[in-house]
């Protein structure tokens, strides 16, 4: 396993916490959105400013990421809302979309065909997204805000993969996801004040959530995940973050005592078949 790959196998595992955590329904969606910022930025700021990472040759990279800051944050707080207000299974299916969006918006946009392994990977992938929330939720999703709210957020996801990834290629990890988490923890923070939201008065066992929002959904996760997103192609990352509902399952039996049934089990492998897929190339024959 090459080193981007295990970084992102990793990241993923840390952000699958996340949907577990925002169940517990401790703090608002969006506060939480803002906290898992905030507390992410506080810490990698001081390292970012010690190791001189913040310098930036060209100062016309401040757009875009502040584009994928705002994207990213946009994200965070429309899935947090979403989840809040549906299901965590119904959320996470529209959010899951996300690796369709990828392809449809690196065809149309950035010149770039997605190879078929790619197309079939996602077909199987979501055949095995269907069968692990099941058909009924399929069958019971309401065209109602929550369901726009959880669509959006796929199609935020996916824009904020195809930027970040061309961001990448001109710097360094550290130094793109400080300067990005400033932007998302600015934006967030006017959202919050424009909606009115609380920032304190929360519980210690809010406070300890965020605390392991910040540093191991976001912090953690997407330093891992941006650096295989700099080492690897935009589609694959974005089919490999459908495993993330398998990991939360399992976080969730554990923690949440939540149990695992025999057709979530039988979703997970064709997802994970599919992620697979997409992996899979032919390999050159050899010449002498």
């Amino acid at each position: 396993m090459t080193k981007p790959r295990l970084a992102l196998f990793l990241g993923i595992l840390c952000i699958s916490i996340f949907p577990v955590i925002v169940r517990m329904n401790l703090t608002s969606g969006l506060i939480s959105a803002f906290y898992r910022m905030a507390i992410a930025t506080a810490v990698l700021l001081p390292f970012a400013l010690y190791k001189n990472k913040l310098k930036l040759d060209n100062i016309k990279m401040l757009l875009p990421i502040m584009a994928c800051g705002i994207l990213f944050a946009s994200d965070i707080a429309v899935w947090n809302v979403s989840i809040q207000n549906s299901s965590a299974t119904q959320a996470t299916l529209l959010t899951n979309l996300s690796p369709i969006w990828v392809g449809i918006f690196s065809l149309l946009f950035l010149s770039f065909r997605p190879r078929k392994s790619f197309w079939l990977g996602t077909v199987i992938a979501l055949v095995g997204m269907t069968i692990f929330v099941g058909i009924e939720t399929i069958l019971e999703l309401k065209l109602d805000f929550a369901f726009f709210l959880g669509i959006l957020s796929g199609i935020l996801y996916a824009i904020y993969i195809l930027v970040s990834k061309t961001v990448l290629e001109k710097l360094e990890v550290v130094t793109f996801i400080t300067y990005s988490m400033i932007f998302s923890t600015i934006f967030l923070f006017i959202i919050n004040v424009i909606f009115g939201e609380s920032f304190f008065g929360f519980s210690d066992k809010a406070w300890v959530s965020l605390l392991i929002q910040g540093i191991v959904c976001q912090l953690i996760a997407w330093l891992l995940i941006s650096y295989a997103t700099q080492k690897m192609r935009a589609t694959r990352v974005s089919l490999s973050l459908l495993s993330q509902a398998i990991f939360a399952t399992i976080l969730a039996a554990l923690f949440v005592n939540e149990k695992i049934t025999g057709i979530q089990i039988i979703g997970s492998g064709i997802i994970l078949v599919g992620i697979a897929t997409t992996f899979y190339e032919k390999r050159k024959p050899v010449t002498e």
